[in-house]
């Protein structure tokens, strides 16, 4: 009864630990009630288990999530996304999303995307993400899945095909003048990737491969969409500097929100290095026994000490 007792003395001090250390972080509020079993108050109401993808890491202003049938609700700093989200950024506004696989989106205000698809395992073959900017300007990095498997950015003319990059995509809105665009940059490490251009129907309009190049898509011939190559003005490129300044900060907040998430989740949903220990123990709890020590059962007589000849007094 008293290591009974002593073992949940121990339950507890460690529930007391942990709670603390949440409550330290407010940011963290809403992760630690899905990590004790509580759905935050926008995840779909079928989801019996944790099936989001991402979170937001940053935001100013406000911006809203789209889910399923129901009404359009607010978002804030770690608020969980799912796959079929419809996000939109107010005016004055930004939103910035982390994905399990660690790609994050930036979106600039009066943007709207919309996450058609994202499958992400650690060591998988079918790793897949498909987003859909419909209006307004997201920048982006991407990670994991456009490293290992296939990730799309579709707008309204065109499907980008990413291959692992850092990029910028702009689509003005409906019947305005202006082009939309699609812009490569070198990721932070000065790595640069490839975006692939292709319009609806999949044919090849070509590829940015260099860094700080960039198409503009516009009408070719017989009316035909054409990814036309363009020099960045130096003020636009000014502008574009700092955009990734704020999606290289967005992406290192939510690269750390992600750890938490992570660790928050349970050893369930993490990797191969946060195993149980073989046979369901739990360490805290299994008996220790002394090393190359022979255990005696109950009843049975104690064996008999060997003697030291080196050290035995003579007779």
């Amino acid at each position: 009864m008293r290591a009974r007792k002593g073992g949940a003395m121990k339950r507890r001090e460690f529930i007391a630990w942990v709670t603390g250390g949440v409550a330290a972080f407010p940011a963290l509020w809403p992760l630690a009630s899905r990590g004790q079993g509580a759905a935050p108050a926008n995840q779909p109401a079928s989801a019996g288990a944790d099936n989001s993808i991402g979170q937001v890491a940053s935001m100013t202003g406000s911006a809203t999530v789209t889910r399923g049938n129901a009404a359009r609700a607010a978002l804030k700093v770690a608020d969980a996304v799912y796959a079929k989200d419809i996000l939109q950024t107010d005016v004055n506004s930004s939103l910035g999303i982390t994905f399990d696989d660690e790609t994050t989106f930036s979106l600039f205000a009066n943007t709207r995307i919309v996450i058609d698809s994202f499958v992400y395992q650690q060591g998988g073959h079918g790793n897949l993400a498909s987003f859909n900017v419909a209006a307004g300007t997201a920048s982006f990095i991407a990670s994991l899945v456009a490293k290992t498997g296939d990730m799309k950015i579709a707008t309204p003319e065109a499907t980008l095909g990413i291959r692992g990059t850092t990029g910028i995509v702009e689509v003005p809105p409906a019947g305005g003048a202006a082009a939309p665009t699609i812009k490569l940059y070198p990721d932070a490490d000065g790595h640069v990737g490839r975006i692939e251009v292709f319009n609806r129907q999949g044919t090849s309009l070509g590829a940015l491969t260099q860094g700080a190049s960039a198409f503009a898509l516009r009408p070719g011939p017989g009316g035909r969409l054409a990814a036309v190559s363009y020099q960045i003005p130096a003020v636009e490129a000014a502008r574009d500097r700092g955009t990734l300044q704020r999606l290289s900060l967005t992406h290192t907040i939510g690269r750390q929100m992600l750890i938490q998430r992570q660790r928050l989740r349970g050893p369930g949903r993490q990797g191969p290095n946060n195993q149980r220990p073989r046979g369901g123990q739990n360490p805290e709890r299994a008996p220790q026994q002394p090393l190359n020590r022979p255990q005696r059962l109950p009843g049975q007589p104690r064996p008999r000490q060997r003697k030291n000849i080196f050290n035995e007094p003579k007779r």
